[in-house]
């Protein structure tokens, strides 16, 4: 069993770096491109690495103290990467509705483009991973980190789409578009999340 909460521990530290390194790399072109939605996607990388820290806080309480307490520590952690969901739900449905009233065209950017890719391949392995574990050690917060990180996959496959189709179409539209689908998943999440923490 301590073996299974290392490796939650590792798979959380590289979640933060990996999503710390990201963020800053989306947020650098972002703003080279004028790209909201790149923008978008670095700060949504800002909120994974708050969910990752608050796993690797969940995760090292392990034994030091009561089973009453870890479980306290548990729906607490839970409701926090609830409210994650939330922020990054908000913030993606204020950026979508803000570019549709206001025009906010994303030009098209290549190096946002690989850094989306890099995401579609490697967030589903780390999301199964987390799963995985969370579900041996029974731990209801690390499954919902495990959807969040996930969500990040869904991310970058809307942010391909937008910037894709505005590039190849001149259908600017298409990433808000995507971003208010995506608005409703996050949501959802955030909820079922919630709930499983509250009871």
């Amino acid at each position: 069993m301590d073996t299974l909460y290392k490796k939650g521990l590792l798979l959380e530290y590289f979640t933060v770096s990996y999503n710390t390194i990201e963020a800053i790399i989306s947020i650098f072109f972002g703003s080279a491109a004028g790209s909201i939605a790149l923008i978008g996607f670095g700060l949504d990388s800002i909120v994974e690495s708050l969910s990752g820290l608050i796993m690797i806080w969940r995760l090292k309480q392990h034994q030091k103290i009561t089973e009453e307490e870890e479980e306290k520590i548990e729906r607490q952690a839970g409701k926090f990467i609830a409210i994650t969901f939330f922020i990054l739900a908000i913030y993606v449905l204020f950026q979508s509705l803000k570019k549709l009233i206001f025009y906010e065209i994303p030009n098209p950017s290549l190096p946002g483009i690989i850094i989306a890719m890099i995401s579609i391949v490697l967030m589903p392995i780390l999301s199964f991973q987390k799963y995985q574990i969370g579900k041996r050690i029974k731990s209801k917060a690390l499954i919902a980190d495990s959807k969040e990180t996930m969500a990040c996959c869904f991310l970058s496959l809307a942010l391909i789409i937008g910037l894709g189709l505005n590039y190849l179409l001149s259908f600017w539209q298409a990433d808000p578009i995507v971003g208010i689908i995506i608005v409703v998943f996050l949501f959802r999440e955030g909820i079922e999340s919630w709930k499983e923490s509250s009871a």
